[in-house]
């Protein structure tokens, strides 16, 4: 074991690893400048059990019947080899429905090296025929660490080209799907685009092969007939890539965190809580939807203008404290020349605020 490894070891405790999953990833890459969500995850923490165990539950997640219907769903739409399936994506593709494809599920086994070989051989294997590969194991670097995707997709090969294809349990209504959901849904795909990409290059193959538009499977009007729309992640791709790129290798990481820090979720909470407060977060509102310590953050940063979201925080151009903000609003502090612009800012602000006060006939 190498001392990187051996130190992310003693950050998680005597447990093994969690995996990862393209909503981890995206969740991690939406905010990289966060050193405490990128340690945790470099560490494989289990951080659901970390938030609980320092008082501060995750309140997100699906329910047991959301989950249940999923299932049933998804069981639906890849019933009989994927036939309707296919259907489904080659109408959408504009392209003539195959008499037969070949169906390959590459899920199952526990054995990660053994079933990332079963996938690369299945997915890079010369051929151009209609295929569809179940639950292919990707990989993709992360913060200097290679990891295992075990995508809960499909990828689809027709007309010499692979299409990542999500089936989802979120409802289509005239023609309209909740568009934070399919926002959630076109990044995650663009992890697997992206993954499936250098499984290609990797093997010596155009990674364009891989197509930029994905197919996402939904029910039609709260019905459990499936309809399929085209979701282009060009601009989610950029981001990823420029994100991932920007994120520290882990052992710069690791240099920012204290001797003996641990997150051990079986470590007494006090401890935990002030060894997560050592390291640097970085909250903003929005971690509310995507992490599972969001709700400690929160409690962390009340007294701190980043509470009040990113374009708060960017705006005020390092006044952190609400206090000094304040302060500067009132004109009770002078301001620092690098802050002179954020405090004119505050200023007006509050005389806005005022003149809107002094004509309010309430």
């Amino acid at each position: 074991m190498t001392n990187t490894a051996q130190r992310l070891a003693e950050i998680r405790g005597d447990v093994p690893p969690k995996r990862h999953n393209a909503r981890t990833i995206a969740a991690l890459t939406g905010n990289p400048g966060c050193t405490r969500r990128a340690v945790l995850d470099g560490a494989g923490v289990d951080k659901p059990k970390l938030a609980e165990r320092v008082g501060f539950p995750a309140r997100f997640g699906q329910s047991r019947f959301a989950i249940t219907r999923g299932n049933a769903f998804e069981a639906r739409v890849k019933a009989d080899g994927g036939v309707e399936l296919l259907r489904l994506v080659a109408e959408r593709l504009g392209v003539p429905v195959p008499a037969a494809a070949s169906w390959t599920d590459l899920g199952g086994a526990e054995d990660l090296p053994d079933r990332h070989e079963r996938s690369r051989a299945a997915l890079t294997a010369p051929g151009d025929d209609a295929a569809l590969f179940d639950h292919p194991l990707l990989g993709l670097s992360v913060a200097g660490q290679r990891v295992h995707l075990e995508p809960d997709l499909v990828a689809a090969r027709l007309a010499g080209r692979f299409h990542v294809v999500e089936i989802k349990s979120f409802p289509v209504v005239d023609g309209q799907a909740d568009p934070a959901k399919v926002s959630a849904a076109a990044i995650q795909a663009a992890v697997y685009v992206l993954a499936l990409r250098e499984l290609l290059a990797g093997q010596g193959r155009d990674p364009e092969l891989v197509s930029h538009e994905v197919v996402l499977v939904c029910p039609r009007d709260f019905t459990n007939q499936p309809v399929a729309s085209l979701v282009d992640v060009r601009r989610q791709l950029l981001v990823l890539r420029r994100q991932l790129d920007r994120m520290d290798r882990i052992e710069d990481l690791l240099a920012r965190v204290p001797a003996g820090f641990t997150a051990d979720p079986t470590a007494d909470p006090a401890t935990l809580t002030a060894a997560l407060s050592a390291v640097e977060a970085r909250y903003a509102p929005e971690c509310l939807a995507a992490c599972e310590l969001a709700y400690f953050c929160r409690q962390e940063a009340r007294a701190r203008t980043g509470a009040m979201g990113r374009p708060v925080r960017e705006a005020l151009g390092g006044v952190a404290d609400v206090a000094e903000a304040l302060a500067l609003a009132a004109g009770e502090r002078a301001p620092q020349p690098e802050r002179a612009e954020a405090a004119a800012l505050l200023r007006a602000a509050a005389r806005l605020r005022a003149e809107a006060l002094a004509g309010d006939p309430a």
